[in-house]
């Protein structure tokens, strides 16, 4: 293992989802001798994290009108690419890695020009399809392969990050030609069915590996929780969905059809949803921190992860570590991290289906000790060593393709 290593990552977010990552990966890198800068444009980070603040809120508003409008995510931003490089350089980094590079805040061509010339080796996590695509994130849901081949004609143009125009031909051309061919780059998925469809991808020519996004077992584990008395809902039991952006590919719709199904004594509780529901179903707009989270994940009796488009599932995982079974369906990354003792693979979009094993499982519960087993092979630690390992073995010049 290299000694003091310097890991600069960027990312969207400073917190939530792919910024926790980072934040994990940073205490990692941390308690193991190594030294770490988190660059992010959007939200908070957690006190004492070393970080530097990519561009300003308005620049926020102005490339995300900007996409709007043209349809160029990804190419705006100028200036404050331009300041993130300065940085980058006064920071010296060992390597430099990538996450989430959407979201209205970077300049991928300024960036990728200057990773090229400055021969830095670079880690890329994907945590969506993004980076192979004329335009969106994720294609599964339509059925779409374009992106093999040439993306044009979108279909999902007023998807995020949306547009009233279409330019994914000319988008795909230009991000095939920006992020191939860097010397010394490492593609890291976050589920082996991403890495199959990366494999896929222009980005095949590079080396590929999985390494599944962490969580904190400390944390996430089978609480003692007053959530039912809180929401007053006594005895019944709760189905939950937990997103962090609720959209009919995340399954909302399911989840209304599914409220039709369900017998009274059971509830539907959602959480990361502020619209109008039915009203036999609890939606609440976020948690207040992560500890009511696992309040949450605690109470609950199932875990129903609806979204037909999942690059990896974590609060999948999340719940299972606290010790509640999953249903999920049997399409992209979801089936990869449930296991049956952990909970139950359905048929995408059958929601008779849904409801007949919710109920098997109230039936017939499965075993929690062995639901928080098969959780902790995601444990943060043992997941993001493979990452120290991979730092490694680059800065050593240890890597083959």
């Amino acid at each position: 293992m290299v000694k003091n290593m310097k890991v600069l990552q960027i990312n969207i977010f400073g917190n939530l989802s792919t910024g926790r990552i980072a934040v994990d990966l940073y205490n990692v890198l941390k308690n193991n001798g190594h030294q770490g800068l988190v660059a992010y444009a959007r939200n908070t980070i957690s006190a004492g994290i070393p970080h530097y603040v990519i561009g300003t809120k308005q620049n926020v508003y102005i490339d995300a009108l900007l996409t709007r409008i043209t349809d160029r995510a990804g190419f705006f931003s100028k200036s404050a690419t331009i300041k993130l490089i300065e940085q980058i350089k006064r920071y010296d980094p060992d390597v430099i890695h990538l996450h989430n590079l959407h979201g209205y805040y970077i300049n991928v061509e300024i960036l990728f020009n200057y990773l090229k010339s400055s021969g830095k080796p670079v880690v890329w996590t994907l945590h969506d399809c993004w980076a192979f695509t004329g335009h969106c994130c994720h294609f599964s849901a339509i059925k779409c392969d374009r992106w093999k081949t040439q993306c044009h004609d979108c279909p999902q143009r007023h998807s995020y990050p949306a547009s009233y125009v279409d330019r994914s031909e000319s988008n795909y051309l230009r991000k095939k030609q920006l992020f191939t061919d860097v010397k010394d780059m490492h593609i890291v998925t976050v589920s082996k069915w991403l890495e199959d469809i990366t494999r896929q991808s222009y980005l095949s020519q590079y080396p590929i590996e999985t390494i599944y996004n962490g969580i904190d077992t400390s944390i996430f584990k089978p609480t003692k929780s007053n959530i039912k008395e809180k929401l007053g809902i006594k005895n019944r039991k709760i189905i939950l969905g937990v997103a962090s952006t609720w959209s009919i590919n995340k399954g909302l719709k399911d989840f209304i059809e599914l409220n039709k199904l369900i017998t009274s004594d059971y509830v539907i509780v959602l959480v990361g949803l502020s619209k109008k529901l039915p009203n036999n179903i609890i939606g609440l707009s976020r948690t207040k921190d992560v500890n009511e989270l696992v309040e949450f994940y605690s109470a609950a009796d199932v875990l129903f992860n609806a979204s037909i488009e999942e690059t990896f599932g974590l609060p999948t995982v999340e719940a299972m570590a606290c010790g509640t079974p999953a249903v999920v369906y049997n399409c992209t990354a979801l089936p990869e991290v449930v296991s049956e003792d952990s909970g139950r693979i359905v048929e995408a979009n059958n929601i008779k289906q849904v409801w007949k094993v919710i109920q098997e499982m109230s039936g017939n519960p499965l075993i929690k000790e062995k639901i928080v087993d098969n959780a902790k092979r995601y444990e943060k630690d043992f997941q993001y060593q493979k990452y120290l390992d991979l730092y490694s073995r680059i800065v050593n010049k240890e890597c083959g393709k």
